[in-house]
């Protein structure tokens, strides 16, 4: 049986290897003389329909091809637009797409092009609070007149140390004209010591500018000329820093005002360690290591009176 029986796809199926008559045909029998299966001379006058019906009886009737699961792109855009975009009760008025082979092909949407309004004419940008005459005075002012509209050192420092504040990346492009100037005016012991208090002052009491006070006052201790027998700049720094230096152990244990400016001083000698640089016997720039011991004793003060504020400055201090 499995020499003759031919299993060919499709509906239709025959017997042998040959040119084969349908199924259940009427005393019809092989070229070798072997009948069929279903043969018999009784049924070898049946109708097409009724050989039909006899095939159907042996085998079941091949079910249907299924359609493909990817539809024609028009089907599924109609699909989608009655499931999705029709609302119910509204179906009979919207109108879908056909979805026929005449159906014109489905436009792809462009995204609009961003053209920008930036242009390499416009003018410079300036944040807010910003003063743009600041910068120009220095560049159009000679050196005999940059400080002639103030009246004192104090008034031309402490207007510099604001602008400095309020901007802080104006520094490296002002500092060596701030110190050009300094040299043309302090000339004297007392303009110098001046200008120590006036810098010591605003990193102790102005917040976030103990950092920048710290480098200006390293910036200074190597570009300012003058060296009188009292000290130099930075020698009366550190004397400054020292006579507050002396007084932690009051300090830490007197009342809130006390402590916030004795802690923004803590702050502010710790920026000092990080940024003021003193040159070696060979030239090389190293830390000042006092500051370093005088921190330390610090910390011990502030650990030594354990209340809240003493704690977070410690803390704080450590950071740095």
């Amino acid at each position: 049986m499995s020499e003759s029986f031919d299993r060919a796809p499709g509906a239709g199926r025959g017997w042998g290897r040959g040119g084969a008559t349908p199924l259940g045909g009427a005393g019809a029998s092989e070229s070798d003389g072997r009948p069929r299966l279903g043969g018999g001379g009784s049924h070898g006058s049946g109708s097409a329909e009724e050989q039909q019906h006899q095939a159907g009886g042996l085998f079941l009737q091949q079910e249907p091809l299924r359609p493909p699961k990817t539809a024609p792109l028009g089907t599924r855009t109609a699909e989608h637009l009655q499931q999705t975009e029709i609302p119910s009760g509204s179906q009979d008025k919207a109108s879908v797409p056909d979805s026929g082979p005449e159906m014109a092909e489905p436009q792809v949407a462009v995204a609009p092009v961003v053209t920008s309004k930036l242009s390499v004419k416009a003018r410079e940008f300036y944040p807010s609070g910003y003063n743009q005459n600041f910068n120009q005075n220095f560049a159009d002012s000679s050196f005999e007149d940059r400080y002639d509209g103030y009246l004192t050192l104090t008034e031309y420092v402490q207007d510099f140390l604001n602008h400095l504040t309020e901007q802080p990346g104006c520094y490296e492009t002002e500092i060596e004209q701030f110190a050009e100037t300094l040299n043309g005016w302090v000339t004297a012991d007392e303009a110098l010591q001046e200008l120590v208090e006036l810098i010591y002052h605003q990193a102790t009491s102005v917040p976030n500018f103990s950092y920048m006070g710290a480098r200006l006052c390293n910036y200074l201790s190597h570009h300012l000329t003058i060296s009188p027998q009292s000290g130099n700049f930075r020698q009366l720094l550190l004397q400054r820093c020292r006579t507050e230096y002396e007084n932690r152990d009051e300090a830490t244990k007197g009342d809130e005002t006390t402590r916030k400016q004795f802690h923004a001083f803590v702050l502010f000698l710790a920026e000092l360690y990080l940024n003021l640089e003193i040159k070696g016997t060979k030239g090389q720039l190293t830390r000042a290591e006092i500051l370093q011991e005088g921190l330390r004793e610090l910390l011990n003060a502030l650990f030594s009176n354990p209340v809240d504020s003493n704690l977070i400055c410690a803390v704080k201090l450590l950071k740095v």
